[in-house]
């Protein structure tokens, strides 16, 4: 790895599994820390959540947020394992855990006893519920985080029950406010406890939502792909499948009146601003849902583009991907694993421009304790200690074929 880096030199302790912790200690790999992915001898539980596997222990879920990692395998209910811990924290600036509040104390890896080997350490827990509150000990889950703050309920069709996100948006976004927080201190060059739970995370991005019920006092509702407070902003069906308008504002109305051939509605007074849309939404969404169905979604996309108006497809996955503009921005990267082949990855958003600064290094997710006794070394510890730790399964190294 070159030193051209935003944060080489950083070394990162990773004692988070699952998805948030693992997304941010990600995020600061790919940034050029060190992240030392800390496994008990069964693993992150996310390498066995699968199918789709790559090999036994390595889902591709687990490899979807562990690239750029190295993996070390430790008994930390062993005072030995302990050690290797304190020896590994007395060489670190951030660690990042994931364990229900009260566990790490019971085995002597928090921030109190740890702060006391290295005062500067940059210690992040990451739970449900948090460090302190009356649900602290309850277990947490992206799902019950997206039920409890709100954001399940404003998520669906209104006719419909609430729906979860595609993807763990609580964990991912915990996971953002873990790097943030992380990096604010970083350069600060002193010792903190960062305290972050999925909960507060995910009533952070209500946002505007919040907003509608602190100004109306009552609760927004449901609705699908439109937005309360801007219209036409939604999804809506061609012949062929599903396209997206974000008219958002007044000018745009009518440009885009113009394009779909309806420019007397530009001055109509149900019509011609926002607000008047936004109070017969029904009528004009009915209106134009029997104009769209007329054409496939390759014309409605194209002709609204070429007018100005904000407009694209509802795309697949696999679309999503291909995409031109996604080939160009080079969001997808292969990594060569040295047994499992080729694996892809999405790459990190982050551009820099101006300055030749390296980001993502794109190199596999780490078999289980495959990094063990390199690291060890790295610490200090004798060929004759490291047999001994394996030998007592204090640590193990897992041998890759």
């Amino acid at each position: 790895m070159t030193d051209n880096y935003p944060l080489s030199g950083i070394r990162v302790v990773d004692l988070t599994s699952a998805m948030a912790g693992p997304f941010a200690s990600m995020i600061l790999a790919d940034l050029g820390a060190d992240v030392i992915k800390v496994e008990s001898p069964s693993g992150d539980h996310a390498r066995d959540w699968g199918p789709p596997f790559y090999s036994d222990k390595y889902s591709a879920y687990f490899a979807s947020v562990n690239r750029g990692k190295r993996s070390i395998v430790v008994d930390l209910r062993s005072d030995k394992g302990k050690e290797v811990i304190y020896r590994l924290v007395s060489r670190s600036h951030v660690l990042i855990e994931s364990f229900r509040p009260g566990v790490a104390s019971k085995l002597r890896i928090d921030y109190e006893t740890l702060s006391k080997i290295n005062p500067k350490i940059i210690y992040c827990s990451i739970s449900g519920f948090g460090q302190y509150g009356p649900y602290k000990d309850l277990p947490g889950y992206d799902l019950i985080a997206l039920a409890m703050s709100g954001l399940m309920d404003l998520t669906g069709e209104p006719d419909r029950p609430p729906v979860k996100f595609g993807v763990p948006i609580a964990d991912i976004i915990t996971g953002m406010y873990a790097v943030i927080a992380i990096l604010s201190i970083l350069h600060k060059g002193v010792g903190v406890h960062i305290d972050l739970s999925l909960l507060d995370s995910s009533i952070s991005i209500l946002t505007h939502q919040a907003g509608y019920y602190f100004t109306l006092g009552i609760d927004p509702q449901r609705m699908g792909s439109a937005h309360p407070n801007i219209v036409p902003y939604q999804a809506f069906k061609a012949k062929d499948g599903y396209f997206i308008i974000a008219v958002g504002n007044d000018n745009i109305w009518k440009d885009f009146c113009t394009c779909i051939g309806i420019p007397e509605l530009i001055n109509d007074p149900k019509f011609s601003t926002n607000y008047e849309r936004v109070k017969h939404r029904e009528e004009l969404i009915k209106m134009l849902e029997g104009v769209f169905m007329k054409e496939g979604v390759d014309y409605w996309v194209k002709k609204l583009r070429d007018a100005g108006v904000p407009a694209a497809p509802v795309n697949k996955v696999s679309q999503a991907l291909k995409d031109p503009h996604s080939v160009a921005r080079e969001m997808v990267r292969e990594m060569r694993h040295k047994s499992l082949g080729v694996i892809k990855t999405i790459s990190s958003p982050i551009k820099f421009l101006g300055r030749e600064f390296d980001i993502g290094k794109y190199e596999p997710p780490p078999q289980l304790g495959e990094h063990t006794a390199v690291i060890l070394k790295e610490l200090g510890y004798t060929s004759e200690e490291i047999e001994k730790l394996l030998k007592d399964n204090v640590v193990i190294q897992h041998s890759i074929h």
